[in-house]
């Protein structure tokens, strides 16, 4: 890989390595949402099925056993509640795309195909591959994208929304006053859909759903060109009381 190569690929392996812990951490709690536990009120007995739930249930109880076999996730405390189906749809949504990434990644760097594991292992073995994967800056942004992809969508289904506290100033790219912080990235993002920076491996050239954004090490930088100050993107990322207050839906 050469210097330049290194450069270039340098922001989006970064994307994919936050993207991927992101997925690692959020994914095995999608089996403690896919059947909520039900309790019943003190000294009463559990209450009884609805008429007709009987085939539903038994639909459930299978889907429950497939999940177990296919994906190594076990409900816990699973019996006659209800599976949530949309959980079960994003897992196997999840546990597809990563498997087929590893295998894409594999084939293209010439290597042979990868042993059965479960998705946290295998997104890890990802992750160890990405001095490799810098190599082909087309394969670096088909792995951001989809990891991206995958953890957005485990994100929504466990129903969190990343905390945005507004930063003052303009974005240097489109001059509009939507930067935004993002602590749980420490990252400044543009949320306007409109922007497009000039950088050619930037994900904002040819994805409209992502925002191009400043990391720590570019805040200074950041200052200096939208007329904001470091010293409140830094309060931004680390007061948790003030980003807990102006929560927006994560771009």
């Amino acid at each position: 890989m050469t210097e330049r190569t290194g450069e270039t690929a340098a922001p989006v392996l970064r994307d994919i390595t936050l993207w991927a812990a992101a997925l690692v951490r959020h994914f095995p709690e999608l089996a403690e949402e896919l059947a909520p536990v039900r309790r019943s009120p003190a000294g009463a007995g559990p209450a009884a099925p609805p008429p007709g739930t009987a085939e539903l249930i038994r639909r459930e109880r299978r889907e429950a056993l497939l999940l177990e076999q296919r994906h190594g996730l076990a409900v816990p405390g699973h019996g006659a509640a209800p599976i949530r189906l949309h959980v079960s749809d994003c897992i196997r949504d999840v546990t597809d795309g990563v498997v087929e990434l590893e295998e894409a990644v594999h084939a293209r760097l010439g290597l042979p195909r990868p042993p059965r594991a479960g998705v946290v292992d295998r997104l890890r073995r990802v992750v160890a591959l990405l001095d490799s994967v810098a190599a082909h800056p087309d394969l670096a942004r088909h792995v951001r994208d989809e990891v991206r992809r995958m953890a957005r969508r485990c994100a929504r289904t466990l129903g969190e929304a990343e905390t945005v506290v507004r930063v003052a100033g303009r974005c240097p790219w489109c001059d509009s006053v939507s930067l935004r912080a993002f602590p749980d990235r420490r990252a400044v993002l543009c949320v306007n859909p409109a922007c497009v920076c000039v950088d050619p491996v930037c994900g904002c050239q040819d994805d409209p759903a992502y925002r191009h954004l400043w990391r720590e090490e570019e805040w200074r930088e950041l200052a200096d060109a939208s007329g904001a100050h470091t010293e409140e993107i830094e309060a931004a990322m680390d007061d948790t009381a003030a980003a807990a207050g102006t929560k927006e839906t994560s771009c």
